[in-house]
């Protein structure tokens, strides 16, 4: 079996998580393949993918609070040792959370569904301050 692929546009607003386990279970399922493995890539340098919980909203905000504290922005003091600037304060710190985080993950599909787990979600987590529109290619085999 070659497996099926699909392109989803992500439209974030800034940095946060934005849920698309909807989207990817709906493809999954069209698929119409019931045990297999689904890889998703996102196709940036300053954004990441992550699986995480998706009932309570302060996970993701604590997420968001750590991360931020963890990699300021580049007009911070604490990162006057960065070179990448062009592109403004947020972007090397972005390349930096980017590394320190997924830009692709894999999920098994059992019984024709994603093996989430009950809380898991699928997230891209972007770390730009500006709206962007983000590529994740999704492959199932």
């Amino acid at each position: 079996m070659a497996g099926t692929q699909k392109l989803l546009t992500i439209t974030t607003s800034g940095p946060g998580l934005y849920e698309f386990t909807d989207q990817t279970a709906r493809f999954v399922v069209d698929a119409g393949i019931e045990t297999g493995l689904l890889t998703a890539f996102v196709r940036h340098t300053s954004c990441s993918l992550v699986v995480q919980e998706n009932a309570d909203p302060d996970v993701r905000r604590d997420l968001e609070a750590f991360f931020r504290r963890l990699v300021p922005a580049a007009d911070d003091p604490s990162m006057d040792y960065l070179v990448h600037r062009f592109e403004g304060a947020d972007d090397m710190p972005a390349h930096i959370k980017s590394a320190l985080t997924l830009v692709s993950i894999s999920i098994p599909v059992c019984g024709g569904r994603l093996g989430l787990g009950t809380w898991q979600g699928i997230y891209l987590f972007e770390h730009r301050n500006l709206p962007h529109r983000r590529e994740v290619l999704l492959h199932l085999a």
